[in-house]
This record gives structure tokens, C-alpha cells and sequence, in this order.
């Protein structure tokens, strides 16, 4: 059963609960230092590596937003930039995300992703990689190998060993050596008919979620579609176009390329379906290829296929995905960011007014 929203507005004035207000100051000073420093507008390469000189300029500022909301800031009703990963069950959702974070998720029939899965990628210097899991206020050591089984069990403890969901968010941190640095909250794919097990108002459930996710005018929508779907009736599509008409805080991935070639140049070009953002185009990994072998195979497959080489460079590619979302997760971060150091310290400001009433008032009685 769905729990307590975690990104609800509070309808009270209630003090900033868990952090020490001095952390919360600390941070939104950071963010004003370092936002100067980021540059928004660079172009993307066709070719452009998974980790580039631009992850070293925007980690900063990623870590201090990332640390925002592990202070609990959005249950404060203050909202911060998130890409919010959305699809059908059968899009090919996970597959993006391990591409983009070398690693494997869990898979199995019906709903994987059974609460919302907060994905902070570190790009990691050393060749040993380090990951964590944090939830229910602990966290918990993992790696590769077990990193499956580990988000399983970390799942059934929020929402149950059933098959149902939760919008408590379970945190996977993933320090790696050549991944992006990006943070993604990973939502329920969307399913229309429950299996044996699911509550029979899953739908009603998932919709909810996303669009609690999707609303707020700081999360980007990062749309995944299968090439051999009908793109304007995707129900992911029609969820997203609710609260962004324009498209504008749109981007889709159009996932399994390869088994659906023809005419995927005319539906990315198009513009029946308003994706502000544009279209990346991705070829998903089969069975046990490794990810550089999966790359070899994507690189090669836009390169010499007669239909999908002509679709442009800097629409296809893992890579150029993930330099995109870098560039577009900079942008929105720097955007937002006056408009988060202020409420936040209008927050801290109307909480030091509470406390000081209330201390007047211990003192007189």
C-alpha cells in the first residue's frame, strides 16, 4: 500500500526536523559558491565519452543539491531538481540505468522497481568500486555481484515481500570509475492489469507516484519508450504532456532500436508528441554482454545500419545519453537554485521566529 508521501508540502511551520540547521546553511552557501563556476551550454558530442572534464565541474554542485535532500529539504515543501525516470513495465527501463551505471538491477516478471529508487552515480577514481544502499535510516555496504539481490531484500523491507509498492525511496550511491555523475529517482513501471498478488488498484498506485514525481516544475521527465510502441499513446507520454504540455522538461529514450528499426528516423523527428528535450535513441544489452561489448555493438549498429545511420549522432548512443543528462541536470540545478537558497532561508527564518516566540514564552511562564 502506498505510505506517506515523502515530497508532500507540509501544511505547518514545523522546525527543520532531522539536520542541525548550521548543515542546512553550510550547504546553501556551497551552492552559491560553486553554481558560478558551472558552465550550462556546452554542446554534446556525437562521440562524447561516458565521463567527460565537465563531471569534475558539476559534482560539486550535485553533492550539495544531493546533500539537500538527504537533510529531508523537499518534506519542508521545498522542491529540488530531480530527472525522474518513467516508462511502461516492458520499455526497457532497467536497461537504461544499468547502461548508464555499470551495473546490474533486479529483473524478473512483473514490477521490478517497487519504490522509488533514488540512483546517485559518482564518477569514482579508483578501480575498486564502492556502493551503498541507505534506507530506513541505515546504510548498507554492497557489491556488483550482489548489488541485485541486495536492492531486493532492501525492497521488501519498505514495501513488503509482495508484490506491491511503496513511495518510500530507497537511495542506491554508486561510486564507479567512468560513470556520469547524475542523480535519477527510478519510479514503478506502468501496468494496466494486476498479476496475481498485486493490490487491484496498482494502477491507481503507480500513477499516483509518478505524478507526484513528475509535477513540480524542478524535475525533469526522462521518458523511456520501446521503438516498436506508437509513441503518442504511450500512457508514460500522455502522463508527462498533464504537467508538461510544451515538452519542455521532456527528454526521451527510445529503447530497443535494433528490433524496431524501420521508421524510428520519421517517429525522432517528428512532431506529433511534444519532447522539448529531444530523442536519444538506444540499443538495449542482450544477455551476458559485457557493457563495453554492448557499446562496441551500439556504436556499430548506428554507424552501418541502412535506416538507423541516418538518424543523427547526437541522437543515439548511450553516451551522448548520458553527456545529456549531465548537461541537462547542470542547467536545471543552476536554474533552481536562487529560488531554493531563498526559501530555504525563508525557512529557517520563520523557524528561528517559532523558537524564539517559544522561548519567550518558557521563560515567562
Amino acid at each position: 500500500m502506498v505510505g506517506e508521501n515523502p515530497r508532500s508540502v507540509s501544511k505547518k511551520r514545523t522546525a527543520v526536523s532531522s539536520p542541525p540547521g548550521d548543515d542546512i546553511v553550510s550547504t546553501i552557501e556551497a551552492l552559491s559558491i560553486i553554481s558560478n563556476a558551472v558552465p550550462v551550454g556546452s554542446s554534446t558530442s556525437a562521440h562524447a565519452p561516458i565521463v567527460s572534464s565537465y563531471n569534475d565541474r558539476i559534482r560539486p554542485l550535485l553533492d550539495a543539491v544531493d546533500r539537500l535532500r538527504h537533510l529531508k529539504i523537499m518534506q519542508e515543501g521545498i522542491q529540488l531538481p530531480t530527472i525522474v525516470v518513467v516508462g511502461d513495465q516492458s520499455s526497457g527501463k532497467s536497461s537504461v540505468l544499468e547502461s548508464l551505471a555499470g551495473i546490474s538491477l533486479p529483473r524478473g516478471q512483473g514490477i521490478c522497481t517497487r519504490v522509488p529508487l533514488i540512483m546517485r552515480l559518482q564518477n569514482h577514481p579508483s578501480p575498486q568500486p564502492e556502493m551503498f544502499l541507505e534506507y530506513n535510516g541505515r546504510t548498507v555496504p554492497t557489491d556488483e555481484k550482489h548489488i541485485a539481490h541486495a536492492i531486493v531484500v532492501a525492497t521488501e523491507e519498505i514495501a513488503g515481500k509482495g508484490k506491491g509498492i511503496s513511495n518510500s525511496p530507497l537511495t542506491l550511491i554508486v561510486k564507479k570509475k567512468g560513470v556520469p555523475d547524475l542523480t535519477m529517482v527510478d519510479l514503478p513501471g506502468i501496468t494496466r492489469v494486476p498479476v496475481h498478488g498485486q493490490p487491484e488498484d496498482i494502477h491507481e498506485q503507480i500513477s499516483k507516484i509518478i505524478m507526484e514525481f513528475i509535477t513540480p516544475e524542478e524535475s525533469i521527465i526522462l521518458n523511456v519508450l520501446s521503438a516498436s510502441v506508437d509513441f503518442s499513446t504511450c500512457e508514460s507520454i500522455r502522463m508527462s504532456q498533464r504537467v508538461d504540455k510544451s515538452g519542455q522538461r521532456t527528454l526521451a529514450v527510445v529503447t530497443k532500436a535494433d528490433k524496431s528499426p524501420e521508421g524510428l528516423l520519421e517517429k525522432v523527428t517528428a512532431d506529433d508528441v511534444n519532447i522539448g528535450l529531444g530523442y536519444i535513441c538506444v540499443r538495449n544489452r542482450i544477455g551476458d554482454e559485457s557493457y563495453d561489448e554492448a557499446r562496441a555493438v551500439e556504436v556499430r549498429l548506428f554507424e552501418t545500419h541502412p535506416q538507423l545511420s541516418k538518424i543523427s549522432k547526437s541522437m543515439v548512443g548511450i553516451p551522448v545519453l548520458a553527456q545529456k543528462l549531465v548537461q541537462i541536470q547542470a542547467t536545471i540545478i543552476v536554474k533552481c537554485l536562487p529560488d531554493i537558497v531563498k526559501k530555504i532561508n525563508d525557512k529557517l527564518s520563520s523557524n528561528l521566529d517559532d523558537l524564539k516566540v517559544a522561548e519567550e514564552y518558557v521563560i515567562s511562564s
